[in-house]
């Protein structure tokens, strides 16, 4: 099948795996492989591998999946073991909550949500948002209690800032498997830089909304002082002396350092022993691998090198379901790749470049928003995007690394019931589910419509 029915039939297995995810329960994973394997057979990729007239090869159904499963395992996966790793060491060490002390300092007290909000944005870089939001609740509780500020205002401050950098900064899994998928693996730097840029917008109208809600909506937990005080010391006794400043932001900084360098030397051209060591140090790999060191010398000086094992088995199990369904995200793309479709839209493409920027943006927030997963969204979008990015115009590095962003952008429309997080803020910041569509949902909605206007804004000029 050739032509626009194969892009009705293309639209259609998208909508049959959004309802397989959300309206029957399916695992992404089995949904995503199912639909992958349906759209490839009638697509017309040979059942078997062969060889045509001209003396070409063309692979089988088979064979694309095992390429767009295996492709997406050699370029991504050691990544995001190791970015999951650093992440629930920082959790058990009490780096996390150093993390926090640090930007509570540097913010002040007298903005109690702009410092829960960068607390989040700071401690989500290798932590994921729910954990993220677990971890520092009891903070979110002290403060509120400490200065009287609204208990929404600050769930939904630090929530925000969790969620930016969850969908937008690696060494989060989501943008780094979306990152690889669309081909500027090896430019994390520019990711995490552009990253970094497209979560001011959203951030400053999360702040200022959080603000306004709080004056609206009440939470369960606007009082009761003592015993919030008293849930926040023991935290902190449970992990005795927390690590210090540079113990805490090594694993995270050191790799980003690495992979600086890497580039500048990789801009610069240069050539000899040393840049070419500082080019191997700066590999997304070996400079992660270089802050899981970090990390664990960290947890030898808090005395807990024993739980290591455990750290590293709960953190494969927690990575398992990512790691599969990125890969399914890879074979959806590898089997768009191998149809028709994609020529087809080279030459029909005016519809989709009039969209420009605002394509990958929709089609995430279609995904996020029907089946609640934002590494689903991101990592799915980005098989489907990958291969019609020459065809919405957008072919270097920073051009692609924008497209990245409007994924993420879209990978945070919206936050509700089926989605996770939006329980894990609801119930530790004692809402009940009609608040957190109040506050929540309308929130994610918010930041993600500021996220894909300053990403329009970024993409007029920057190329």
């Amino acid at each position: 099948m050739t032509g626009f029915p194969l892009i009705i039939v293309f639209v259609l297995a998208i909508v049959l795996m959004i309802v397989m995810i959300s309206k029957f329960k399916i695992h992404p994973f089995i949904s995503i492989m199912c639909i992958s394997l349906l759209l490839g057979l009638i697509a017309g990729i040979p059942l078997v591998d062969v060889t045509l007239e001209d003396g070409s090869k063309q692979s089988g159904i088979a064979t694309v999946i095992g390429q767009g499963f295996s492709g997406t395992f050699t370029s991504i996966g050691i990544v995001i073991i190791f970015g999951a790793l650093i992440g629930s060491i920082l959790e058990q060490t009490g780096a996390a909550l150093k993390l926090a002390d640090m930007v509570i300092k540097l913010v002040g007290k007298k903005h109690p949500v702009l410092a829960m909000e960068l607390m989040g944005w700071v401690v989500s870089i290798p932590v994921f948002c729910d954990s993220g939001f677990v971890i520092l609740n009891p903070i979110r509780k002290a403060l509120v209690s400490r200065t009287g500020a609204s208990s929404v205002a600050m769930s939904i401050g630090l929530a925000s800032g969790l969620f930016a950098s969850h969908v937008f900064i690696p060494p989060t899994p989501g943008p780094i498997a979306a990152a690889n998928t669309l081909g500027i693996g090896d430019n994390l730097l520019l990711v995490m830089g552009l990253g970094v840029l497209c979560s001011i917008l959203p951030l400053a109208a999360a702040y200022f909304y959080a603000l306004i809600i709080g004056k609206k909506v009440k939470a369960d937990d606007e009082a009761d002082a003592a015993e919030i005080t008293k849930s926040y010391e023991e935290l902190v006794a449970e992990y005795g002396k927390l690590p210090n400043g540079f113990s805490a932001l090594a694993p995270i900084i050191v790799p980003i350092i690495l992979m600086a360098l890497s580039s500048i030397f990789t801009m610069a051209k240069a050539e000899g022993a040393f840049p070419d060591i500082m080019k191997f140090l700066g590999t997304p790999i070996i400079a992660l691998a270089v802050g899981v060191i970090f990390a664990a010398v960290q947890l030898y000086g808090a005395g807990k090198m024993k739980d290591f094992y455990n750290i590293c088995n709960d953190t494969l199990k927690t990575v398992g379901p990512i790691l599969f369904v990125t890969a399914a995200g890879g074979v959806l793309g590898k089997v768009i790749a191998s149809t028709d479709m994609v020529p087809y839209i080279s030459d029909h493409a005016e519809v989709l470049s009039a969209m420009g920027i605002f394509f990958p943006f929709l089609l995430s927030a279609i995904l996020k928003s029907a089946q609640g997963s934002s590494t689903v969204a991101l990592t799915t979008t980005a098989g489907i995007v990958a291969p019609l990015l020459p065809v919405l115009g957008f072919t270097t590095p920073v051009q692609v690394a924008l497209v990245c962003m409007a994924i993420g952008a879209g990978a945070m429309t919206v936050s509700h019931a089926n989605d996770s997080y939006y329980w894990v803020v609801t119930n530790f910041g004692a809402m009940t589910p009609e608040r957190g569509y109040k506050t929540w949902t309308v929130g994610t909605l918010i930041m993600g419509i500021a996220a894909i206007i300053e990403i329009f804004l970024l993409s007029l000029f920057m190329h």
